[in-house]
């Protein structure tokens, strides 16, 4: 029985095994070993036929004996042996047949079709293939279509009925009328009256039994094919949500390492960019001027701390949740621009800044999101365009977006290294997770242009210097499956 109410789930486990058409049926152990073994099945029936033609063929002979006291035969036509010996081979045809039925059943049913046709002309008895013909198209039924099903069964029952009308004389009728006439006449055999064994009647009643057994063949064969393709349905419904849940897992997956990586370079490749370049800085400055070096050695210092605060709250973010289910800390709640602004300038870069005091949205996204794309523009400049004259930062704010430009006049002498691709794909992948979008390209006038607008909404903090403690961390870790941001920046990395 097929439970189709039940709601498929997709397994919660790797080890959970797979659901089978067995386990959606709900079969018994003896459906089970016929499903894993056919040829089980195959063979039970045909035993089953076998032991029910051999009693037939007691009373068929009976019935023989019957019609030969009526003198509905001549005394030495040997009717008796004839009909029982094809009876009898009728039986072992069927049973072989029945056999290989699951292999081909259509070819098993023309076979059966020209054993009866072949049974009824020789000796007037179809025997037990009616019921070899019903047990065929149950297979044909059961393996085929509902067109080829109809068009089999069609053919069948038009071949046989043809055959039936026109030559047999012991059917149903003969069988339960003349199988106790021998017994209770003794020896008093009446004279052979030469009347014409037709009976319309009879034929008719074995033309509609064998109807209905074709039509309850076929009827047990579709319902058994709706309820393995149902089974199929559901177990591929069922592998369909399990792909699915795998899909979404590497999706989850390709998005948290994505996040990652886009921190990591941002703690890093920032971090350490300002870091080399103030301990260049208190290398050159170290003999000349020991009071620059020893401040530079200091904002060596804090920057990295910050780094490794940052980093730590980072890898933080790859453990197990709370017990009180509370979200992991992963992104920084403080949002100090001038802090940020003016460790890039104590790392050599003439930094003009309007509007850092701005107050920011209470969004930590929004808010997360200006400062990374500020630290990763200012650090693209002390990357690639060393000893640029003048690098001005802008920040503004509207009624329902930020807009953050970071603008030099180009280096003097060769940048660090070319990079690795991720600084402005993670810029603009930020600002696309909240709506907006950045551009970033070189300048009419000579050098490179940063320019970033992010929607928002709500009303702005108190302050620009950090958000809110009940606003902290929300929003800010949000999906990016299924983003493929394309890198067009240029030089820049």
């Amino acid at each position: 029985m097929i439970r189709r109410g039940a709601v498929l789930r997709a397994p919660r486990t790797d080890d959970e095994p797979p659901l089978t058409e067995e386990q959606v049926r709900g079969a018994s152990p003896v459906a089970r070993l016929v499903t894993a073994r056919p040829w089980v099945m195959d063979v039970t029936v045909a035993f089953v036929v076998a032991l029910v033609g051999l009693v037939g063929a007691a009373f068929i002979e009976q019935t023989a004996y019957g019609a030969l006291v009526l003198g509905i035969y001549r005394p030495d036509s040997g009717i008796v042996s004839l009909a029982t010996g094809t009876w009898l081979v009728g039986v072992a045809v069927g049973a072989a047949l029945l056999v290989v039925r699951r292999r081909a059943p259509v070819t098993v049913t023309a076979l059966l079709v020209v054993a009866a046709a072949v049974s009824l002309q020789v000796a007037g008895v179809l025997g037990i293939l009616g019921a070899c013909l019903a047990c065929a198209l149950y297979s044909v039924a059961a393996s085929r279509g509902t067109t080829t099903t109809w068009v089999v069964f069609g053919v069948v029952l038009t071949t046989v009925t043809v055959a039936l009308w026109r030559w047999e004389d012991l059917g149903l009728f003969e069988i339960i009328s003349w199988s106790g006439v021998y017994a209770s006449s003794g020896e008093e055999w009446l004279e052979y009256r030469g009347a014409p064994r037709f009976s319309a009647g009879s034929r008719t009643g074995s033309v509609l039994l064998l109807a209905v057994m074709l039509l309850l063949g076929v009827a047990v064969g579709s319902a058994a094919r709706s309820r393995r393709l149902h089974a199929a349905e559901l177990v591929e419904r069922y592998r369909a949500l399990a792909r699915q849940r795998d899909d979404g897992i590497a999706l989850a997956r390709a998005a948290e390492r994505a996040h990652i990586a886009r921190e990591m370079h941002d703690v890093v490749a920032h971090s350490v960019s300002v870091m080399v370049a103030l301990a260049d800085g208190a290398d050159a400055a170290f003999e000349r001027a020991p009071d620059r070096s020893r401040d530079a050695l200091r904002q060596l210092a804090g920057t990295g701390r910050a780094a490794l605060a940052d980093m730590q709250r980072v890898l933080g973010a790859l453990g197990p949740t709370g017990s009180d289910g509370a979200d992991r800390p992963g992104e920084p709640t403080d949002v100090d621009l001038p802090t940020v602004v003016g460790r890039f300038a104590a790392a050599g870069l003439p930094i003009t800044a309007t509007g850092l005091d701005t107050a920011l949205p209470q969004d930590t996204s929004v808010r997360l999101a200006v400062l990374r794309i500020l630290g990763e523009a200012l650090t693209n400049v002390l990357r690639h365009a060393p000893g640029a004259t003048a690098v001005e930062v802008t920040l503004q704010r509207t009624p329902t977006t930020v807009r953050l430009d970071v603008a030099d006049t180009g280096g003097a002498r060769p940048g660090t290294g070319g990079g690795t691709g991720r600084g402005l794909v993670g810029m603009r992948e930020r600002a696309a997770l909240l709506g907006g979008h950045v551009e970033a390209g070189p300048r009419p006038e000579g050098g490179w242009r940063v320019r970033a607008v992010l929607p928002w909404e709500g009303v702005p903090a108190s302050d620009g210097h950090g958000p809110d403690a009940d606003g902290a961390g929300a929003g800010a870790d949000r999906d990016t499956a299924g983003r493929d941001v394309a890198d067009q920046g240029g030089g820049r990395r």
